[in-house]
Formats: C-alpha cells, structure tokens, sequence
C-alpha cells in the first residue's frame, strides 16, 4: 500500500518521470504499480474504461524489474513503468475482442509489433482499454464491453475509437497508453478527455498484430498509431519507440504556422473559437502566421467517406457478422426494437451508411488520381509549415451525438468532420494539445499538423502550447 500523498503524485507523473524516479529508486516499480491498480479498480465502475486487466502479471512483473534494478540490470527508457494498451493491439496471454460477442475468448498467443517494442523497453501492460466494434465509430460502446464515459462528465462521450484509452489516461489510471486513428479514434479522445495525444503519419509505424487489419491499401495509409499521454515529451517517446526510425531535428524557426480563422470554413463553437484565437495570438509573436487553407482542404471528408466505404465496408461486416448474411439495416432495428442483436445499434448503423454511400469503381478511381497528385502537392505545402486546426466543433458531446453527426444519411459529415479527416485522408502525422477548456470544465484540445518527417518540429511546437496553454491535467473523479 502506499500512502495517499504518494498515491497523487504517482497519479501525476507522465511516464518520462516516472521511469527517472524508478531508476533512481525513489519510487519501486511495486509501488507505481499498485497504485495504479487501487486507482483503477476505484475508477473503472464509473468510467468502464478498463475492459481487462492483468494486474497480478503486472505485481509480479514490477518485482521482477525492482530485482533487476537492485542487481544493476536495469535496461530501457519504460523500465518498470506501468502503461495500459488499447484492446485491438494483440497482447500475449490477453483477449483481443474488437468489442465483438463471439471473440469474447479470443486469446493471442503473441504480441503486436508495437507491444514487443514498448516491453523491451521494460513497460508493465495494466490491462487493455475499451473500443467500439471493430474500432469502427467515434463513440466508445459495445454490447460486449457496454459505454465507456468521459470523466470529467459521465454523461458525455470519452470519443472513440480510442475512447477506453483517452478516458483512462485523463483520470490517471496509467502513466501513459497506447492509441490507433483512422478516422480521429486518437484525436476525438485527446481532445473529449484532456489528454495529449499523437498519431503517426502514413505507414510510419507497424500495424502488425492490430486487430481488425482489412488491408484495404487505401484505408492502410489513412491509419496511425502514437500514445495517449499525460506530456509532449511522452508522446515523442514513444514514437520514437515504436517508430520505424526517429523523426530527424527540424529546426522551428524555420516553419511558419497556418492557423485558417477566416478561412476556417466549417463551424466550431465559441468557445473554441475563443481557444484557436487565443493561441493565434500567442504564436504570431515568434512565428509567421497564415491563415488560408491547406490544399485539397474541402475534399478532405469526401475523400475519407470514400475510402471507408469502399465494398460498403464489407469486410468489416464479414468480421463482425461471423458467418452470418451481412444485413446491417435488418440487424440494426433487430436491435433498437427488440434489444436482441449481439452488435451495437451504432456498429448497425454505421455499416448501413456505408452500404448506402459505398463509391463505384469510378468514384474510387478518380479517388486515387486524387491521391497520386495530392500527396506531393500537400508535402510540399506541408514542407515547412506547421498547420494547426481544432478536432472538432464542440467540446465532448453527450453520448451519442457524434454518431447522429459523423454518420447521417444527410452527409452532415461534410460539415463536422473536415477536422479530423484532413489528417487521415493524407496520412499526416499530428500531435493534439488541450488549450483550454469551456465554462463547464470540459476541456478543448487543437491538433497540430504537417508531412511526415517534420514530427520533430510538431513535438517542439507542441511543447510551447503545453507550457503557455492548459497542457495535461489529471481529472479527479470522486474526489479521488
């Protein structure tokens, strides 16, 4: 047991921190570790954030490290440091459900790519996070794993599809956590849950061992992969660990800055207005600031729904169905009449949006020969800029608001998700800083963009947001 002025310090500390203070042994890995675990069974009846844990491998696993570090064989930049894992990353000896009924047994017998490499740094896995099915919608809710909530209301979306992680994190329930974005399932919770969050650009880490893996190459270059975090510098850890090669120094003086005001175009609320505002003025005294719009900036939602929804997302239906016809709109009534589907009405829904708007063969083409051009023409934009944009329109939205405005039949899409889907559509990477937040707590997070090979220099302005804005800030539900 350690005592409770330990407890909410250890609570605090980023992962970077608290890995110094194990190898200087000022705190044991036991130590941290267990207080993780006491926090999280105290916080997850409320939040439903953890769907399984490992916490007597973990006890063991921090002794083991705390015997090493009295033996001098300390080794790694994570050593004895307790982290949690979203589920759809294979952990070995754990369940990866994919937020499924039918792989609610489904054990692995090996680590993801990205799992191996942050043990070998010497992490302690917590246990795995809640997902939506099959990662497939920005809400975080599943009839095997039920609703995950955001902690600084219970009533409100953690986001999805890494919601478990973003409402994990934000509560201090590990020191730092692992995230996946295709279409903003790192950036939605970042930005709903106050966290700091990362995700890699095209193809820049493995997706080896993350579950469910299409490999629909079109959607393959939209995902990305990068830490739920409680700093900057955490985020940039664990990039560079699980990372093909780091991201080489970028000088910041050499970027100037395109924050769209003006130019902005879709709706955002005043209070994050307010915040884009107010960071505008901030920046604009070091930096030159631009306020246009990228290129291919309006085609960004289409080309994202697009690429979603080639095959009517069939292959997601394949998965989820097991074996079944795939009749999303049957089994979505199925559900919302009779309560009597094994998937979530949201699931339902959203693969009936895609079955009714999936592209033809021609759309896509010309959706490649979009890509082929654009590519080039947005790195080169991007070469020396940094771009920074809001993640979405409102701070976190009730349950299921996201999903009446991402995925309706109107295409309202196009006027709430430009945000998020410029990243994926291009496979940019982006780091996501809270700002501020509105009159209700709720935090306001801004994402800031560029090509890949400039991380450096997004961690760096990354740093200056944290330090000048709201940064990180545990939230203490319960009066934990």
């Amino acid at each position: 047991m350690v005592n409770s002025a330990d407890t909410g310090s250890i609570l605090e500390m980023d992962a970077t921190l608290l890995a110094e203070k194990i190898r200087n042994v000022e705190i044991t890995s036991l130590e941290a570790t267990e207080t993780y675990i006491e926090h999280l069974q105290k916080i997850n009846p409320v939040l439903n954030c953890l769907v399984e844990e490992r916490f007597e491998q973990a006890r063991s696993e921090a002794q083991e490290a705390d015997r090493k570090l009295q033996a001098g064989n300390a080794a790694g930049r994570l050593f004895g440091v307790p982290i949690s894992m979203k589920d759809s990353f294979d952990v070995n000896g754990m369940r990866t459900t994919g937020g499924l009924v039918h792989r609610r047994d489904a054990i692995q017998d090996t680590d993801a790519e990205v799992v191996a490499r942050l043990k070998k740094e010497g992490a302690i896995i917590l246990g795995k996070t809640n997902t939506p099915v099959l990662c497939f919608y920005q809400e975080t809710d599943s009839k095997l794993h039920g609703r995950c909530n955001n902690p600084w209301d219970v009533n409100r979306t953690p986001g999805g599809s890494s919601g478990g992680e973003g409402a994990l994190i934000a509560a201090g329930g590990a020191a730092v956590g692992l995230g996946s974005d295709i279409g903003g399932s790192i950036r939605f919770p970042s930005h709903f849950n106050g966290v700091i969050g990362f995700r890699s650009g095209n193809r820049q880490v493995s997706d080896q061992g993350s579950y469910p893996h299409v490999g629909i190459d079109l959607q393959d270059r939209m995902l990305g992969i990068g830490a739920l975090a409680k700093s900057v510098r955490d985020t940039r850890l664990i990039n560079e660990i699980i990372a093909f090669s780091p991201p080489e120094e970028r000088p910041l003086e050499e970027f100037s800055l395109v924050i769209p005001q003006k130019s902005l175009r879709y709706p955002i609320d005043p209070d994050t207005r307010l915040a884009l505002e107010a960071v505008r003025s901030r920046l604009q005294q070091d930096f030159a600031v631009e306020d246009e719009q990228p290129p291919h900036y309006q085609q960004a939602a289409d080309l994202w729904q697009r690429i979603m929804g080639i095959n009517g997302a069939y292959e997601y239906g394949r998965i989820a169905f097991n074996g079944r016809p795939v009749n999303p709109g049957r089994e979505y009534l199925k559900e919302k009449l009779f309560k009597s589907s094994e998937l979530h009405a949201y699931f339902s829904w959203v693969l009936f949006t895609a079955n009714m708007t999936k592209p033809s063969q021609r759309a896509l083409r010309q959706t490649e020969q979009i890509l082929a051009e654009g590519d080039k023409r947005v790195a080169d934009y991007l070469d020396r800029r940094l771009l920074i944009l809001p993640v979405y329109h409102t701070p976190a939205p009730l349950h299921g608001q996201v999903i009446k405005e991402v995925f309706s039949l109107t295409f309202s899409f196009r006027k709430y998700l430009p945000f998020v889907a410029y990243v994926n559509t291009w496979g940019l990477p982006a780091l996501i800083v809270p700002v501020s937040q509105n009159q209700a707590g709720l935090p306001i997070g801004l994402q800031i963009i560029s090509r890949v090979g400039n991380e450096d220099a997004i961690f760096k302005l990354g740093a200056i947001l944290e330090e000048g804005f709201r940064g990180y800030k545990r939230c203490a539900i319960m009066s934990d």
